[in-house]
């Protein structure tokens, strides 16, 4: 709630990471890989704090170069899929 998120969401967000905290814990029935090979969301969450937003993902440049059917998109690094879309 503190990040402006409807209280539906930061309920959700907060179920979420105390769910993954459990499977690294190993108090649950089922985890991800993920879960259980990332650090854990306190850690995590100190080291990005201070690195500002990233921009948008790989995937989503790629989907805007898809929608805009540029040729070669498929073969093109984060960087490359930047400049063909400015």
């Amino acid at each position: 709630m503190k990040r402006g998120e409807s209280r539906k969401r930061a309920e959700e967000i907060a179920a979420r990471t105390v769910n993954k905290e459990r499977a690294r814990a190993g108090e649950s029935r089922t985890a991800s890989r993920t879960s259980l090979q990332d650090i854990s969301s306190g850690r995590r969450g100190g080291l990005r704090s201070h690195k500002g937003a990233g921009g948008p993902t790989k995937e989503q440049l790629y989907e805007e170069a898809r929608r805009r059917n540029i040729k070669g998109r498929s073969h093109m690094t984060k960087a490359e899929l930047e400049k063909a879309l400015r």
